[in-house]
């Protein structure tokens, strides 16, 4: 189910921090009550491969993103304690060592579940044993949310486990965003700041296919 144009789930879950502290986040809380945009990324598990170079990819854009002022979140089921065992080993070994930003446990898969992105297919259930099971790792694909200061979803996507992400897109994503409420202009294909957005009517649309695509 989508959830583009709907609020975000009003739900609390355990995180860490590089500190070491456990604390709830609540991601809708975070977008309203601090009037802030959230990057709020998963990745299925830690300790993986191509997991902790979106982790540190996310982490050197983060001084774009909060000039931006959009709050990183990372997000997978692992606990609390594996995310800090993870934070605490460093990239020589695999690790996300210097990773500032919280990471969500959500271990018992609430968030996740809600979202509809725990990899899980063929669920059967075996009336003689009382057993039911799934297919599946029942970790989270790679999807990535934008939430925008009124806790309402203005992006979603879904990659599968062997597709890293290309972190510059959510920037660009988020400058689209941030244009679009403050100029009240559309942003058509390939838009980035600088270019030429659109009015949205017939007249702004030819203006601009006789401007650019001629």
């Amino acid at each position: 189910m989508a959830l583009v144009g709907k609020k975000f789930p009003n739900l609390s879950v355990n995180a860490m921090n590089d500190m070491g502290d456990t604390f709830k986040v609540n991601v809708l809380e975070e977008a309203v009550n601090n009037k802030k945009k959230v990057v709020l990324f998963w990745y299925p598990k830690d300790f993986t491969f191509v997991c902790p170079t979106e982790l540190h990819a996310f982490q050197s854009a983060l001084g774009e993103f909060e000039k931006r002022n959009t709050l990183v979140i990372g997000a997978s089921c692992d606990t609390a304690e594996v995310h800090f065992a993870w934070l605490s080993t460093a990239k020589d070994n695999g690790g996300i060592e210097g990773v500032t930003y919280p990471l969500l446990a959500d271990s018992n898969r609430n968030l996740a579940s809600t979202l509809g992105i725990l990899d899980i297919t063929n669920e059967q259930y075996n009336e003689e044993t009382g057993v039911v099971t799934v297919e599946g790792d029942n970790v989270t694909y790679r999807a990535t949310y934008i939430i925008d200061e009124e806790g309402t979803v203005q992006h979603e996507s879904i990659n599968n486990m062997p597709l890293g992400r290309n972190v510059n897109e959510y920037l660009r994503i988020i400058d689209a965003l941030t244009h679009v409420q403050e100029k009240g202009e559309v942003c058509p294909a390939n838009w980035e700041e600088g270019k030429q957005a659109m009015q949205a009517n017939a007249k702004g649309t030819a203006e601009y296919l006789k401007a650019h695509l001629n």
